[in-house]
């Protein structure tokens, strides 16, 4: 089994994502390394804040270095020096959201680099072949991605698009895996769209869910629709997705998304906020999302987060992080970057602890009380 499930509680759950690199508890957050790095983090950094697996993506990859060269290096995990699982995404979103004059058709996608204006060109099956030379652990389909907001029939078009593509993805993966071409195994996930239609959503979960694969992903969510849209989207994918495979909910990665989302029944996340976040100075905590440049914390002692374990938290002070930002000093965003991502990894073990003691409802309502609590000045900038 690639993933086996130890507790319920409600619709939220906790499991092991069993992987030729190492298992994974889930529920899980997965620090985002798009050009096979964690910004400001390295490797044994990630390994110490508790981090399990990481993601790369495949469109940043393809065009620099290129997939090729990292398969002759050994591979995403010997090129970035991380032992653990990887998950590479497909490159969908960014196709349609970085790329420059992108032209889609049945075959794939045409489109110029954002990096030189360069052309490609991304189908399904090559796709599967950058991902399989970039030697993840866990690959990702290659989909349509609709923007929001778009009308029904534009979503429509995407999420058969998708589903089409989801088919011609996973026959290319079964004759680049019958080649064996890295000693573990690359499973492949599904993505379902829809964009924010019900009927939509609930038709892309059951066609993706009748290819029988290994798990299954959501995407198109958390693009600009509204939170409370968001998990309506949730609570109409998830019961359509196999109950006995791993659901991984993309670019989501905020605490409070992430706890809401766990209660619905994810399992995965993923996301570029907490080191985005970091860098501009907003750290995670206890009791909300805060600036660490706020003058209150000029002569403030205290860790950032007094409850928070993580080497940051350990050792250095309020004041002193917000000197380092003050001065422009580049160790204060990446002291940021580690606290917010071990916050998120911390979080979701949390979250798994309560689910395993029948206590998830009352965990999460009082995490999310405390969490929502934070006076709005103190937010630094807005999801």
């Amino acid at each position: 089994m690639h993933w086996t499930a130890s507790a319920t509680d409600g619709a939220a759950r906790a499991g092991i994502l069993a992987t030729d690199h190492g298992d994974v508890p889930t529920p899980a957050f997965m620090p985002v390394g798009t050009q096979a790095t964690v910004k400001g983090l390295t490797p044994a950094e990630l390994a110490g804040l508790g981090a399990g697996i990481v993601l790369a993506n495949a469109y940043h990859l393809h065009l620099r270095p290129g997939s090729e060269v990292v398969r002759r290096l050994g591979g995403l995990h010997a090129f970035m020096g991380w032992e653990g699982p990887i998950l590479t995404d497909s490159g969908g979103f960014q196709v349609f959201s970085l790329a420059k004059l992108a032209a889609i058709d049945e075959d794939g996608v045409t489109f110029r680099s954002h990096l030189d204006g360069s052309t490609h060109r991304f189908t399904p099956e090559l796709v599967m072949e950058i991902e399989a030379a970039l030697g993840a652990d866990i690959v990702m389909a290659f989909d349509d991605c609709a923007p929001y907001p778009c009308d029904e029939p534009s979503a429509r078009a995407a999420m058969e698009r998708t589903a089409r593509w989801a088919e011609r993805s996973l026959a290319a993966h079964a004759r680049i895996q019958a080649e064996r071409p890295w000693p573990w195994r690359q499973r492949l996930y599904g993505i379902v769209q829809g964009s924010v239609y019900p009927a939509l959503r609930r038709e892309s979960a059951r066609r993706l869910a009748e290819l029988d694969l290994p798990g299954y992903a959501i995407g198109g969510l958390s693009v600009g629709e509204e939170k409370a849209l968001m998990l309506d989207m949730l609570e109409v994918t998830v019961p359509e997705m196999p109950a006995d495979r791993p659901r991984y909910l993309m670019g989501v990665g905020f605490p409070e998304d992430v706890v809401a989302a766990i209660a619905r029944g994810i399992d995965m996340f993923d996301c570029v906020a907490p080191t985005r976040q970091g860098r501009t100075g907003a750290a995670f905590t206890r009791d909300g999302r805060v600036n660490v440049e706020n003058a209150r914390f000029a002569e403030d002692g205290q860790p950032l987060d007094p409850e928070c374990e993580c080497m940051v938290c350990a050792t250095w002070s309020r004041a002193y992080l917000r000197h380092l930002f003050k001065s422009g000093e580049m160790l204060g965003p990446r002291l940021l970057s580690h606290h917010n991502v071990a916050f998120l990894v911390d979080l979701t073990a949390e979250a798994r602890a309560a689910i395993a003691a029948g206590e998830f409802d009352a965990w999460s309502a009082r995490w999310t009380r405390r969490y929502a609590n934070t006076p709005q000045a103190e937010v630094s900038c807005t999801s």
